[in-house]
């Protein structure tokens, strides 16, 4: 048996072609165009995120090191002494074990174990009684905290400059 093609076969009308004719469409150049539009604000927008970003965590830094002064500050109130360099940060959550052992401890001085800094590094922890003490820190100040930044390294310019507490 023959199967029989049952699609019909229609002529549009003159006013269907008119019809189809004038149907309102993007040409290809003006789509190219939109995409380049599209484009480029989406890349001043990540621009732009990016630099807030960038302010936010050097603000979360400044921050941190200043729950980190006001918890080293009660430190200090209980036992006569700040940390040691060898202690760090680690003696305002548990009680240091490495001399000279603060009788008076009466942590934790923090919510919460000391973290990394927005970068994912350790605050650096310095007593004045170490002699890893940075030179162009004043001879008064009884310790310093430090992040490095975005780069991660001492010293360093706009985004991986160093954040530090005496400043």
């Amino acid at each position: 048996m023959k199967e029989k093609n049952y699609v019909k076969k229609t002529k549009l009308t003159q006013n269907e072609k008119k019809h189809w004719k004038s149907e309102p469409a993007f040409t290809f150049v003006e789509t190219l165009a939109v995409l380049a539009i599209t484009a480029a604000l989406t890349a001043g927008a990540t621009v732009s995120i990016s630099k807030i970003v960038s302010i936010a965590k050097r603000t979360s830094a400044k921050n941190q090191i200043g729950q980190y002064s006001a918890a080293l500050q009660s430190y200090f109130l209980d036992c006569g002494r700040f940390p040691t360099t060898e202690q760090g940060l680690a003696a305002l959550w548990e009680k240091p074990v490495l001399y000279p052992i603060p009788e008076e401890w009466d942590g934790p001085y923090l919510e919460r174990r000391p973290g990394k800094d927005p970068w994912g590094t350790d605050f650096e922890y310095i007593s004045a009684e170490s002699s890893l003490m940075p030179s162009e820190v004043s001879a008064n100040l009884p310790y310093v905290l430090i992040s490095y930044g975005a780069d991660k390294e001492k010293g360093g310019s706009q985004n991986g400059l160093d954040i530090v507490s005496w400043e």
